[in-house]
């Protein structure tokens, strides 16, 4: 790889979620290049904070909806970094949040601009089905349950089991008795999800047509979109194992060349007229013969790594080479690469073996080809450390406390990595007495 890399790169999100290995991925993958990177964490401990690639970390967790401390927060940040950076959003609310109010960081940053509304009615999971109506894009069917009748309905109408998943899923952080996405298999189960998701006053929940399958029926498209709309690059994959299974995360995936799924993925996303990475879940109905888009993730998948061509190009170096002016250099991406989660393929192979869909020494025989890893890299030990660390205390003490958040990082005293640009006497040219005033008033 031959670009230039003297633009510093911001990693960030706003998901207090300090087991994200998808912002690991990103550092590492820029950092091995030679960029500068600096990582937005919610806490001292974080995995991907401690990372070798990082030349910065800011210890900050703000809440999504107050737009005003979010931007005085990247303002800051800017400032200590002393120079524009490409910022890049691993989290849905992340995402949202710079389409919605990024014009106002233009001076200081350098990131992806799809239409303003667009993220968030992609992100949404009946805005998303909504949308896929009017442009005719195949997907399971779905209804909004807000009520108890109106789940029932849905229910009696396509049958058992269905899929549930939180309306709002970036918002749904703090409900930790409810999954983003959920098999419901029976009425009574049905009942239970409802009665839990209402209490959380998370948003609602939707009800989704299941659609059958096995082995190569769950697939999905990573890529990054130019200003024309244009994928530089694209990939397509299989998940061969999720967690929860069949309902949650990639736990293994396989890059698998698909050009029909290609081909229809990207001719939705210039129809739309999308800009920056994109992550699209689809899954194979044997019924119609037809790709159903399941979800519409408008930013990084955590499982991105999986995807590296043969010029060197993931779907985040892509956009920073992008961002940055420079051209995007072609490459073909390796068909049979496969990557792994080792903290969460684990758990996932148990529910497969005892639903009877995995065996032990078939599970063996996958993790043995695995050519990369969500968490171990041998150039980088601590966050695989920390990892553990963290898995293990979650383990032991359930529900593990969700790291408070800070109301803006000046008052919550942030912390840098000792010797790096972000050094704590650099100047910060903010109103510090308006803010304490504010916050202690």
């Amino acid at each position: 790889m031959g670009f230039d890399t003297s633009t510093p790169a911001v990693v960030f999100k706003l998901d207090p979620n300090v087991m994200h290995h998808g912002g690991l991925g990103v550092i590492r993958s820029l950092g091995r290049a030679g960029v500068p990177v600096y990582a937005v964490a919610e806490d001292s401990l974080a995995p991907a904070a401690h990372s070798r690639y990082v030349r910065g970390r800011w210890l900050w967790s703000p809440e999504p909806e107050d737009v005003d401390s979010v931007l005085d927060g990247l303002q800051l940040l800017a400032e200590r970094i002393g120079r524009q950076a490409v910022l890049i959003p691993t989290d849905d609310a992340g995402a949202i949040f710079l389409a919605e109010h990024g014009s106002e960081l233009s001076p200081w940053y350098r990131f992806a601009r799809p239409p303003r509304e667009l993220p968030r009615a992609l992100a949404g999971k009946y805005s998303m089905y909504r949308l896929c109506r009017r442009m005719g894009v195949p997907c399971p069917e779905a209804v909004p349950a807000t009520t108890w009748e109106q789940a029932q309905d849905f229910a009696e109408r396509v049958g058992y089991p269905l899929v549930a998943k939180l309306a709002t899923p970036w918002c749904a952080a703090g409900a930790k008795k409810v999954r983003s996405t959920t098999i419901v298999r029976s009425a009574d189960e049905l009942s239970e999800l409802h009665e839990r998701c209402g209490k959380t006053g998370v948003g609602g929940l939707m009800l989704q047509e299941y659609i059958p399958g096995g082995a190569d029926t769950d697939w999905f498209f990573h890529a990054y979109c130019d200003e024309t709309s244009t994928c530089l690059p694209a990939f397509t994959g299989v998940k061969e194992r999720s967690y929860p299974a069949h309902a949650g995360l990639t736990s293994l995936g396989c890059c698998r060349p698909n050009p029909e799924l290609a081909r229809e993925a990207t001719a939705l996303l210039e129809r739309l007229g999308y800009r920056g990475i994109v992550d699209l879940d689809f899954r194979w109905d044997a019924r119609d013969g037809r790709y159903k888009l399941l979800d519409f993730n408008p930013r990084l998948g955590a499982q991105f790594r999986l995807f590296t061509d043969s010029a060197g190009m993931d779907v985040a170096l892509a956009s920073y080479v992008d961002l940055t002016g420079q051209p995007v250099p072609a490459g073909e991406p390796p068909e049979g690469r496969r990557f792994l989660v080792e903290n969460y393929d684990p758990v996932a192979a148990l529910r497969y073996w005892r639903r009877g869909e995995l065996r032990p020494r078939a599970w063996l025989s996958s993790v043995r080809g695995v050519d990369e890893t969500a968490w171990f890299a041998r150039d980088d030990l601590l966050p695989f450390a920390l990892m553990c660390v963290w898995t293990a205390c979650r383990a032991a003490v359930r529900p593990l406390p969700v790291p408070r958040r800070a109301r803006h990082p000046e008052l919550a005293e942030p912390q840098y990595v000792p010797g790096r640009n972000l050094a704590p006497e650099w100047p910060i040219k903010r109103r510090r007495e308006r803010l304490f005033e504010e916050e202690h008033t």
